[in-house]
């Protein structure tokens, strides 16, 4: 029996070694299945997180391009009321008709009325 306590005894402890070494992988799949777990609900929280920020981006995207569209139609319509004003050389052509009438010489009625006057007067 020596041979078979000590066949038995073998087999126990490989036996015993075989069940710790299970309880370790057991444990260890259940540690790496929770980690899946939260890495899981963090990969949601985020692809939450980026789809709220995606869906603010469009939003400001579109807000932009009506701005934009709003600002290019006011430069158009700048430009469509640019022709309608006066250009350099008009601007120096009536200059020159001014300064030749030279509208401060001209008389006011009061003024006429008092020169009139004193003429009579004299």
């Amino acid at each position: 029996m020596v041979n078979g306590v000590t066949i038995e005894q073998d087999v126990s402890s490989v036996l015993s070694d075989v069940v710790s070494r299970l309880r370790i992988l057991e444990s260890r799949y259940e540690l790496f299945g929770e980690r899946l777990l939260v890495v899981n609900r963090n990969m949601i929280q985020e692809y939450k997180k980026m789809s709220i920020d995606l869906q603010d981006l469009k939003e400001d995207i579109k807000k932009l391009k009506v701005e934009n569209f709003k600002v290019k139609e006011t430069i158009r319509q700048m430009f469509n009321e640019l022709q309608y004003f006066a250009k350099k050389d008009e601007i120096k052509a009536l200059e020159k008709y001014i300064k030749i009438w030279d509208p401060m010489k001209f008389c006011t009625e009061e003024d006429v009325k008092l020169i009139i006057k004193r003429t009579r007067d004299e």
